[in-house]
């Protein structure tokens, strides 16, 4: 197992606040936390969200993005800057020295006293959009491949800004979260991919279940379109697709 470390920028948690100009309820925006708290199997102490049909849970108590993104995003969106800082794509965690590339489906990571396993990317949502007041950035954002990702909490514990991020298992060395983008994304998963995902240890249940229906209603010769072709966003949760078997 490769030695991969990282640490913790900056930790954020919100409450659920109008956002855009209909206040549609949201608990996108974060705000930094100066003392160490909680990580627990719903997420850190205080922080909320809105529609729990879509966020939060388990699989989603914990979404990290990488420090390093911000300088780029500022550079294609100057316009944007003053919201490009650490935090400002909701994340509760702001982190440095690891990215989509370096992070795979299932890691489990030793992130201060807490245990936190890699479940998912993120699938940004229209609330993206509200933030920033453009309508874009859903785009964008599934267009760089800067996602960051969700943990699940295995271990509660205290975390703190400067904590330390250790790699301790990678089940599946193989499935990077840029590879799990790149299939949810395009939608071109093959029959392989979906049966190996359908099983993937410490993937989103959401996720093995929606391998699972893939497969299910494949027939031969199948072909989905694209969600990243669609003129709108993206819908959530339903982009795994097969694009052809044999």
């Amino acid at each position: 197992m490769p030695s991969i470390t990282g640490s913790i920028v900056s930790v954020q948690v919100g409450g659920v606040v109008p956002l855009g100009p209909k206040g549609v309820p949201s608990g996108f925006i974060k705000r930094p936390v100066d003392e160490p708290i909680m990580a627990g199997r719903l997420g850190l102490a205080g922080d909320k969200q809105a529609d729990l049909r879509v966020h939060g849970g388990p699989d989603k108590a914990v979404y990290c993005y990488p420090v390093e993104h911000y300088a780029s995003w500022r550079m294609v969106m100057p316009h944007h800057a003053a919201l490009l800082v650490p935090g400002g794509f909701g994340e509760n965690l702001t982190i440095e020295g690891l990215d989509e590339d370096d992070v795979a489906i299932g890691d489990i990571f030793r992130i201060g006293r807490a245990r936190m396993q890699v479940t998912q990317p993120r699938q940004p949502c229209f609330k993206l959009a509200l933030r920033f007041d453009d309508p874009q950035m859903v785009r964008a954002m599934v267009r760089s491949g800067f996602s960051g990702w969700y943990l699940r909490v295995i271990g509660s514990g205290v975390i703190g800004a400067g904590a330390p991020i250790t790699l301790v298992d990678r089940p599946n060395p193989g499935w990077s979260i840029t590879r799990f983008n790149h299939l949810i994304n395009e939608g071109d998963a093959t029959r392989e991919e979906l049966v190996e995902l359908a099983d993937l240890p410490g993937l989103a249940h959401h996720w093995r279940n929606t391998a699972r229906a893939s497969l299910t209603a494949a027939s031969p010769h199948h072909v989905q379109s694209s969600p990243a072709e669609a003129s709108g966003p993206l819908p959530p949760d339903d982009a795994l697709r097969i694009s052809s078997i044999s």
